[in-house]
């Protein structure tokens, strides 16, 4: 059953190639980051795929390196999602899989959960079983699955799927913002240049989803980052939130790596400890505003902070 599964379901280590993904990338230490990222991604969601039993798939991901362990149960979230979706008479395992060993990866999980949507066609039907706040990353899962393998239509012809509809929009063009930063080989003068090329109303959710990844994948330096700063004004507060939520992200799995502490000083100004604290601030009394869910006035609390 489980080389069925593989069979049927398994993604090809070429497919996260940059050469195979066409992706712009001249600097060999940051194509070895991005597939790294995706190595781990694909190893994490075979592990699952193979076989979801829980002591075995935590011992699995555990042989992952730390730094990109994240990616690893991304990709398990996207396995178990996936599971759920095509067996939807018993799918309750992913919410199983968030509330046991996935606990302290719940970001990475649902934005993995995404993926899995973006493969099915009846997908977004999966988003009421999940949290009322975090379903939103996994539409953010959905939009870099979207930049990531289908960029051509995704990126440069700015499609977006029909059933992204209302709020979810801006939840996917954040996905779609961290995708640049694969697709454009973390270089800010690319990122930038593509930026501009969507309608100006997309352009604070596509900045968010660019610090996001600048501070969760990394793999730049210090003057890469500065210049990253430099070109996304006026949109620098969008930049810091993402970079605060993958600091975050990275603190709540307690797989914090210098290039998010980074990130956080150079772009949010401030230590990662800091700036995923200011997440932490922003969910007191957290509630949906005007026609806007609890998530966006999330975003938007973080991103006052940093104007």
């Amino acid at each position: 059953m489980p080389s069925i599964k593989k069979l049927l379901f398994g993604i090809s280590p070429k497919e996260t190639l940059c050469s195979t993904r066409g992706f712009d990338v001249t600097n060999p230490k940051i194509k070895a980051n991005i597939e790294m990222v995706g190595e781990s991604f694909t190893a994490g969601y075979h592990a699952a795929l193979i076989d979801a039993n829980h002591p075995q798939l935590q011992q699995n991901l555990a042989t992952i390196n730390k730094d990109f362990q994240g990616f690893a149960y991304e990709g398990a979230g996207m396995a178990i999602a996936l599971l759920d979706l095509l067996t939807p008479w018993r799918a309750n395992k992913l919410n199983s899989f968030i509330k046991g060993i996935g606990n302290q990866h719940t970001y990475m999980i649902h934005v993995g959960a995404g993926w899995a949507m973006a493969k099915i066609p009846w997908g977004m039907s999966y988003l009421h079983t999940m949290d009322p706040l975090l379903r939103w990353l996994a539409i953010d899962g959905y939009g870099f699955h979207q930049g990531y393998f289908h960029w051509p239509i995704s990126v440069t012809e700015q499609q977006v799927p029909h059933a992204i509809k209302g709020y979810a929009k801006h939840a996917f063009d954040q996905g779609l913002g961290r995708s640049l930063w694969f697709v454009k080989g973390a270089n800010p003068s690319l990122i930038t240049i593509t930026i501009q090329t969507f309608p100006q109303a997309r352009h604070a959710d596509l900045w968010s989803g660019v610090g996001l990844a600048a501070g969760y994948a990394g793999g730049v330096n210090q003057t890469i980052l500065e210049s990253l700063l430099g070109f996304s004004a006026p949109y620098q507060a969008q930049l810091a939130q993402g970079v605060a939520f993958a600091a975050k992200t990275r603190l709540r799995a307690e797989n914090l790596v210098m290039h998010t502490e980074l990130a956080c000083q150079v772009i949010c100004d401030m230590s990662a400890t800091a700036a995923a604290q200011i997440t932490d601030t922003a969910l007191h009394d957290l509630v949906a505003g005007n026609n806007i869910p609890a998530y966006e006035v999330w975003r938007q609390r973080i991103q006052q902070h940093f104007i």
